[in-house]
């Protein structure tokens, strides 16, 4: 059997459990996952990688199946202790095991570690069974532009404030990435991309997730050049995305919330876009010129769907 090179862009919950399928059906394989930071924060002195820890967390069988999010089993008790005290922000909730996480990821970047290897040394503990790669070692954060409705001011605000405090309630009229222009890919990364069999495109958030990946530079480059195809998985089926906040930040940048507007959004290789093939749901129509477009199912309601998406995308790789 041959041995094969798998690189996957990926943000939080949907490329989790993207991942998990892709674990379960590869043939003997290197699986690389590049992982947005993008939503990163620092709260209560902690710093927090949310796409990292939940990329980890399910494939290292602590996440919570339920919220999809978080560890399993967990208690909430410093969190009501902060709220008792007033220490803001209460709108933020740390779960006790999860805290242990970002302490040791705090502590290893306050002596020096670039987070590429305390990325490393946490999963070191859970055994993901993929290689798990921050998109940088720098700091780049999102915040989402938004119109004041008091003055009518625009004003940024964190990604975490924006979707955790008001819930992606207020209308985003701009996405930044603060330091991705200055940010450069972790150490491993383009080398991966270079030499892999294929490139996989998680049904993660265009913008926010897939989109700060490839925004760091040298990344969507690497991502042209590569030598296997790339294949990406709409997050949008019917319409509507399955979960998250991806019919919020489409429109802000332009995009229909189709199959289609994603696809096109990517554009094919062949035209200085990204994409070979183009996997959209059974009863979704996608014209995206010069890229290979395929109907199968993308819910990932269980291992076995969620296995039988991974197998599919590689197949249109052709791996």
């Amino acid at each position: 059997m041959t041995f094969v090179q798998i690189v996957v862009l990926a943000g939080g919950i949907g490329g989790a459990r993207f991942l998990a399928g892709l674990r379960a059906v590869t043939p003997p394989s290197s699986i690389t996952a590049v992982v947005n930071t993008g939503d990163d924060v620092t709260m209560h002195g902690l710093r927090i990688c949310p796409d990292l820890d939940s990329v980890m967390y399910t494939l290292g069988g602590g996440i919570d199946p339920e919220r999809g999010w978080g560890r399993t089993g967990e208690t909430w008790t410093v969190t009501e202790e902060l709220a008792a005290y007033g220490a803001e922000p209460t709108w933020f909730g740390l779960g006790d095991r999860d805290i242990a996480t970002h302490l040791v990821r705090t502590r290893m970047l306050d002596a020096g570690y670039p987070l590429s290897q305390v990325t490393a040394a946490l999963a070191d503990r859970w055994q993901p069974g993929v290689e798990l790669l921050p998109m940088s070692d720098q700091r780049v954060e999102t915040h989402v532009v938004v119109t004041d409705p008091e003055d009518g001011r625009q004003r940024a605000l964190h990604f975490q404030e924006w979707w955790v405090r008001h819930r992606a309630a207020p209308e985003p009229a701009a996405f930044v990435q603060v330091g991705v222009d200055t940010a450069r890919p972790a150490p491993g990364a383009v080398e991966a991309l270079a030499t892999a069999d294929a490139v996989l495109l998680a049904p993660s958030n265009p913008v926010v997730s897939i989109g700060t990946v490839l925004g760091v530079p040298g990344i969507r480059d690497a991502v042209r050049a590569t030598r296997g195809k790339v294949v990406g998985v709409s997050p949008v089926i019917g319409g509507a995305v399955v979960r998250g906040m991806a019919d919020r930040c489409l429109p802000a940048i332009g995009v229909e919330v189709s199959a289609e507007g994603v696809g096109r959004h990517y554009g094919a290789r062949s035209a200085g876009g990204l994409l070979d093939a183009w996997l959209v749901a059974p009863d979704d129509t996608a014209d995206v010129p010069g890229v290979d477009v395929r109907r199968v199912p993308l819910l990932m309601s269980d291992p076995d769907a969620t296995a039988a998406l991974a197998r599919a995308a590689l197949d249109a790789s052709g791996v």
